[in-house]
């Protein structure tokens, strides 16, 4: 299929044909037959894709603290390759579209094949001729409206939330600052709520086409305003303003609050700057209120991932809702998107509008582009890879390709030699070609089974989402491959027990990628205590950074929380160190809700007598070493921090410039073993031990007893 991209280094376009993307559990596949540009919003993502590196640092001072802090942990170079990493994954483009229902996934109750639906979602319903969009972001379109109208619930939705913030009530008089796209919808939907509308924009002709969509007045910012309150308002001004503009400066919200009477009400909706005057809002008692985007859920994972629905006794209008409500509107004729200044093209006409609305060429307020709606789904894409498969390379399929995986996984991979890279796999058309291209791999595809079935494919990585580990790697083995599984190896004793039958009954190659133990680091210090004659001690500090709450890492059913998904690699360092698993877990939460804190601090203990302790801190101070372990026994003690300094008192020590976690010795380890018919580097008893460690470090700190392990 075809979609429209964007380069977030360069700012190029470009229209590239990229694999049909995959539906997944509680999502709809949509085949587009018309998406519309926003010239506003979408003028601003061109605008800052194409400033220089110094424009965007200037433009985001709080990622450039972000790099500085990496840079500060990690060194220069995995900081350099992390930030070029973000600015190679390509942009897609779009967020307001309508079509037709081809698919649906697991857990969809509200669609069927042949739906007429809107969509919405910023990353979902974009300009692409396929899209898949979670449930609760569709709504469906009634047979009498037009998708082409249907097209534009997205900006719907935005406009009525907007006005739902400012609650307009019959016989209000109303000003709309800004007169775009969305200003001109709130116009109509204040027209036909009985309201009295004042547009005002820059732009007369703009002006001029409020005033056929239903405003009494029509004014520039800079005209007299006083006047028209005496005659209009009795000289109070108006009850709401609604701001609608998007300006780099405060003008717009202070041209507002000037309209506005004693008491009156500001809603924002445009993006604009808000270095306010206290004075204009103190002597008239403003009140400013502010519009989240389509309405109550958006930002809220577990709404519009997840399709956890607000009651409607609570919350009448979520942002469903509001397409719906907005839907209904144009059906019934009350909104009509069409009579806006609409400019319908090709599909394949998409990037040239695009430039002429950088170039400041494109008069006409919104774009519609139309799709050809009868070209086939494509799941996979043959590419040009880099070089030919030769006698005794391993054949690699790698499936799920996020920030992780490209910036670690996959040029550790490019710098191994006897590797043919066969396959990947990702969710997303446009991730699945540009990784391809980059890391040269032969196709691309949305599809799993396509690396997992495919006969050049002698070793799958598997790089998902947690909750898809276990099964991923399951069915990898049991279809005769090797398999690298990305940490954790499951998120549940359920999911383990999948894997471990799987790996049992074919016998066949399972590695997980626990990388700390081929650090030249973590190497240094076993083999300094290699023959120790006493029990050893481990402290093991993690200053993890504040808890991601509402992402999908802390999702027990997704990512299964950090201290399954992310406190294994200490766990498995520690058995490494030790020689053994152990035999005992006793942890406390130091948070109530690990959603807000997920800090605990565990403790380990082994047959030998050897003991661990894991401080893994959500609250610590950022000036800390991410990762420090301190190692005693036998009167000796190692300290590392970060993986870039070790340091053994009394004794020589070991530095190194940047952070060497081992990933690059891990994933060369896995291909040479593969290679020549090597045992996998872990036991199976090793790799199912780490995870069985983890689950009873959650249950220890919920029930608050030691937990024994076989």
């Amino acid at each position: 299929m075809k979609q429209l991209v964007q380069s977030p280094k360069s700012g190029k376009l470009e229209q590239v044909e990229v694999p049909t993307p995959a539906v997944g559990a509680g999502q709809v596949l949509i085949r587009n037959h018309f998406s519309v540009m926003s010239p506003g919003t979408e003028k601003m993502a061109m605008e800052f894709a194409r400033k220089s590196m110094l424009g965007k640092a200037r433009s985001r001072p709080d990622l450039v603290q972000q790099v500085m802090r990496k840079m500060k942990q990690d060194g220069p170079l995995p900081t350099y390759q992390a930030a070029m990493n973000r600015l190679d994954s390509p942009q897609v483009l779009g967020y307001s579209c309508a079509g037709i229902v081809e698919e649906v996934g697991d857990g969809v109750t509200g669609f069927a094949q042949g739906d007429r639906v809107a969509a919405a979602g910023a990353g979902y319903a974009n300009h692409a001729e396929w899209v898949a969009v979670p449930e609760n972001l569709v709504a469906r379109a009634s047979e009498g409206l037009s998708l082409d109208r249907a097209a534009f619930a997205t900006l719907g939705a935005i406009s009525l939330q907007g006005l739902r913030v400012g609650d307009p009530t019959l016989g209000e008089i109303v000003a709309v600052v800004g007169l775009g796209l969305i200003g001109q919808l709130v116009v109509q939907l204040l027209h036909a709520n009985g309201c009295r509308v004042l547009g005002v924009d820059l732009d007369p002709t703009r002006v001029k086409q409020s005033l056929d969509l239903g405003a009494e007045w029509g004014a520039a910012p800079g005209d007299d305003h006083d006047t028209w309150k005496q005659v209009a308002a009795s000289g109070h001004g108006v009850d709401l303003a609604v701001v609608t503009a998007a300006s780099d400066s405060s003008a717009p919200i202070q041209l507002a609050a000037d309209l506005c009477r004693a008491g009156g009400r500001i809603a924002v909706v445009g993006a604009t700057a808000m270095d306010l005057d206290r004075r204009s809002f103190y002597e008239k008692e403003l009140e400013l209120r502010m519009s989240m985007s389509y309405g109550p859920g958006r930002y809220d994972r577990r709404y519009e991932e997840l399709g956890l629905d607000y009651p409607i006794s609570q919350v009448r209008w979520t942002e469903n809702r509001n397409l719906q409500a907005f839907l209904a509107l144009a059906t019934s004729g009350a909104v009509d998107p069409l009579r806006l200044d609409v400019d319908t093209v090709p599909f394949e006409e998409a990037r040239a509008s695009y430039e002429a609305l950088a170039r400041g060429e494109r008069s006409h307020l919104c774009v519609i582009f139309s799709y050809d709606a009868k070209r086939p789904a494509q799941r996979s894409l043959e590419m040009k890879a880099g070089r030919a498969p030769r006698s005794g390379d391993v054949g690699i399929g790698f499936v799920g390709a996020g920030n992780y995986a490209k910036a670690v996984l996959l040029p550790a991979l490019a710098r191994c030699s006897h590797v043919a890279r066969s396959t990947i796999v990702t969710a997303t058309g446009p991730s699945a070609r540009r990784t391809a291209e980059r890391f040269e791999f032969g196709r691309c595809a949305t599809d799993p089974a396509d690396a997992l079935e495919a006969e050049d494919v002698d070793l799958v990585f598997v790089a998902t989402q947690h909750d898809s580990h276990a099964e991923l790697a399951a069915a990898a083995l049991r279809a005769g491959k090797a398999v690298w599984l990305e940490k954790p190896a499951a998120i549940t004793p359920e999911q383990l027990e999948t894997l471990e039958t799987a790996a049992r009954e074919t016998g066949g190659f399972l590695t997980v990628g626990y990388n700390r133990r081929y650090s030249s680091h973590a190497v240094f210090v076993r083999d300094l205590f290699a023959g120790r004659q006493g029990p050893m001690s481990i402290h093991y500090t993690v200053a993890a950074g504040p808890t991601p709450g509402g992402t999908w890492q802390t999702d027990p059913s997704v990512g299964g929380g950090r201290q399954v998904g992310e406190a294994c690699h200490f766990v498995e360092l520690c058995n490494f160190l030790v020689g053994a698993s152990p035999n005992r877990v006793s942890a406390s939460a130091l948070g109530r809700d690990p959603e807000l804190d997920d800090s605990t601090v565990s403790m380990l203990s082994y047959p030998d007598g050897s003991v661990a302790t894991i401080h893994y801190l959500a609250q610590a101070s950022r000036d800390l070493p991410k990762e420090r372990f301190e190692v005693s026994a036998d009167g000796r003690t190692a300290i590392c921090d970060n993986f870039r300094e070790t340091r053994v008192p009394g004794a020589k020590g070991k530095k190194t410039l940047n952070q060497d976690k081992g990933q690059q010795a891990a994933v060369e380890d896995a291909v040479e073993r593969v290679r020549t018919g090597g045992p996998p580097p872990f036991s199976l008893e090793e790799l199912m031990a780490v995870s069985r460690v983890t689950f009873a470090i959650l249950e220890s700190a919920r029930n608050g007893r030691s937990i024994a392990l076989p």
